[in-house]
C-alpha cells in the first residue's frame, strides 16, 4: 500500500509542513491534535472542552483515513501543567474506555499558551 496523507484543512500543517494523518500499510498515524475547532479556527479557554474538541478532531482524521477510533492502539497526551491532566480523565475515558490503547501522559510545553492539551494516536487497520 502506498504511503497516504490527510489534512485536517488547518493552517498549521500548510505552515509547519506535517500532515494530520498517515497512513502507511495498516498503521495510522495521526499527528498531535489541539483542542482548535478547524471550521472556525477557535479554541476553548477550558482544557476538558479541548480535550473534547481534541478527541473529536482525531475521530474525524482516523475517519479519513479509513479508521475508527476502536483502531487505536497507542495514545501520547501532552499537557503544560500535570496537575490538569485528571480534569481530561472523563472525557479521555468516554472515548478510550474500552479501547484501552497503551498511553503516555508527558507534561511538555505547546506551541501556544493556548493550548492546554494535545494528543497524539496510532491506529492498525484490521485485516
Amino acid at each position: 500500500m502506498n504511503r497516504k496523507l490527510f489534512s485536517s484543512g488547518s493552517t498549521f500543517e500548510e505552515s509547519i509542513g506535517y500532515s494530520r494523518a498517515v497512513v502507511d500499510g495498516r498503521s495510522i498515524f495521526v499527528s498531535g491534535t489541539t483542542g482548535y475547532d478547524y471550521n472556525n479556527m477557535t479554541i476553548s479557554d477550558d482544557i476538558v472542552e479541548q480535550t473534547e474538541q481534541c478527541m473529536k478532531n482525531i475521530v474525524e482524521a482516523l475517519s479519513k483515513a479509513g479508521a475508527s477510533l476502536e483502531d487505536t492502539v497507542r495514545v501520547l497526551y501532552i499537557v503544560p501543567e500535570a496537575t490538569d491532566f485528571e480534569k481530561c480523565w472523563p472525557v479521555l475515558r468516554k472515548y478510550f474506555g474500552n479501547i484501552r490503547p497503551a498511553a503516555t501522559m508527558i507534561s511538555a510545553g505547546l506551541a501556544n499558551r493556548q493550548m492546554k492539551i494535545e494528543i497524539e494516536v496510532t491506529a492498525l487497520k484490521r485485516v
